[in-house]
């Protein structure tokens, strides 16, 4: 079955998608502040210019003490009164300026014998009061005929007042294009980020990609899938990558334990069974010859009773070294103190001797070596490595049994000159119920040393070959093993 995971790339939901509209809202936020900037900054700039031509032609005019009379001679004399006052004809430009002299009561005057225009009226008609412009020390918005004017005045000293007008059509023109400038070229932008964004994403979401491509071959039964490293790296996703990779290991070598220890356990159960079927089905047969009165003669009776004897004897030591096994599973706390493994040594090469007057026996165990350990576990490795030899070499077979302290770790070795193992021999000879050519014994003994060296923290190493012996080195390190 093929099992499916989301797609990081589809749909608006997706991460990419997300990071490329959060650019994106920055942006155009960012665009419409600098372009609100932009046109009040262009908006202040430019009224402050019409607002100081509007007050220098004001101030001019109220510090030249001249009168409404004076003016309109002065006007007749330069002649320039077509340029103040432009008459205004249908489809003639808007004047830019406009200027207006209004008496005290409101009413538009002539200037240089010209009528009031229709742009003056409006001025004057904008300000009921001249008055209260003309206390105005800055120039006010007016509309005239609907557009947009700054207006200012000031009050001559025969009593007429001046008003003075100008247009700010342009300056709004002005900004309108400004901002469609400024949006088009922000459209722009945006256009270029997104194109920009969804390539640079791609690419750094690539990482994510190869995860979620790894994590699928895994859940498909890929265990030996891994992330592969990008070639432009950021840290966090490189920290993502090697804290996945590790991840990844550790439940593998999990799972690889998993179905080790299960197989285990399978073979286990199966070669306990078969160990403690043989003596059961030996015993029920004796039994079932007594039964039927078969056994007549007290000879057959005695060798069954010490059969049945023998095979009861044989499943004991196999409960007991099974149950052994499971106390050294459960990690035990061991009886630490102070163990003299020469002494230990010599005295397991002494049971040999007496179990096998005739077999050579060498001692490399002289003086006193202490060690931090338990004793009883210490005497178990050495009882099992020498019934291993005992029970798996020819009675003849020299052995050699030494101890040596190095580098603050002991050494202890159990050599013969037997036989020797194959290499695929060899690397089982640990395994529980593993005999090396369906030899004798449980297959056991092995696996306990393996056992006891691990509790005191040490390691166990086999050197052998067909016809060049077989020899076990223990390796234990001086102080105790610290309780986990």
């Amino acid at each position: 079955m093929r099992i499916r995971l989301p797609n990081c790339e589809r749909g608006i939901h997706s991460l990419r998608a997300k990071l490329t509209l959060a650019n994106l809202a920055l942006l155009a936020l960012g665009i419409v502040m600098a372009t609100a900037v932009s046109l009040m900054g262009m908006r202040h700039y430019l009224l402050a210019q019409v607002d100081a031509e509007l007050t220098k032609s004001r101030d001019s005019l109220s510090s030249s003490q001249l009168t409404m009379r004076q003016i309109n001679v002065l006007s007749s004399l330069a002649g320039i009164g077509d340029r103040m006052v432009p008459q205004q004809q249908p489809g003639s430009p808007k004047p830019d300026t406009v200027f207006a002299a209004v008496d005290r009561r409101g009413r538009v005057l002539t200037i240089a014998g010209y009528a009031p225009t229709a742009a003056q009226r409006a001025l004057a008609d904008a300000f009921g009061d001249p008055a209260a412009l003309t206390k105005d020390r800055a120039p006010r918005d007016i509309s005239l005929r609907g557009d947009s004017y700054r207006a200012t005045g000031t009050r001559l000293s025969d009593g007429t007042y001046i008003l003075i007008a100008a247009s700010t059509g342009g300056l709004h023109h002005g900004m309108a294009k400004a901002l469609k400038l400024d949006l088009a070229f922000g459209s722009l932008l945006l256009v270029l980020l997104a194109t920009l964004t969804m390539v640079s994403v791609r690419r750094r979401l690539r990482p994510l990609e190869d995860m979620v491509e790894t994590s699928t071959a895994i859940a498909e039964g890929d265990l030996t899938r891994r992330v592969p490293s990008s070639h432009h790296p950021t840290q966090e996703v490189e920290q993502l990558r090697v804290a996945l990779n590790s991840m990844l290991h550790q439940v593998e070598s999990a799972y690889r334990t998993r179905e080790r220890t299960a197989a285990q356990l399978r073979r286990f159960v199966a070669d306990a069974s078969h160990e403690l079927r043989t003596p059961l089905a030996a015993i029920r047969g004796y039994l079932q010859l007594y039964d039927k009165g078969m056994l007549t003669e007290p000879d057959e009776r005695r060798r069954a009773w010490d059969r049945m004897n023998a095979e009861a004897d044989r499943m004991g030591r196999l409960v007991d070294e099974l149950l052994t096994l499971a106390r050294l599973d459960q990690r035990p706390e061991l009886r630490i103190r102070n163990v003299d493994v020469s002494r230990l040594v010599r005295d397991a090469a002494e049971d040999l001797r007496v179990q096998q007057p005739e077999r050579p026996v060498t001692v490399g165990a002289d003086g006193s070596l202490l060690v931090r350990a338990d004793e009883s576990g210490l005497r178990q490795i050495l009882g099992n490595l020498v019934t291993n030899v005992r029970t798996h070499t020819p009675a003849d077979v020299p052995v050699r049994l030494g101890v040596e302290r190095e580098d603050g770790i002991v050494r202890l070795c159990v050599a013969d000159e037997g036989p020797g193992l194959e290499e695929d021999d060899a690397a089982r000879m640990f395994d529980r119920f593993f005999r090396a050519g369906g030899g004798a014994g449980s297959g056991l003994g092995l696996a306990i040393v393996q056992g006891v060296v691990r509790a005191h923290g040490g390691d166990v190493a086999v050197r052998t070959a067909p016809g060049e012996g077989l020899a076990v080195t223990v390796t234990l390190p001086t102080r105790a093993p610290v309780p986990s």
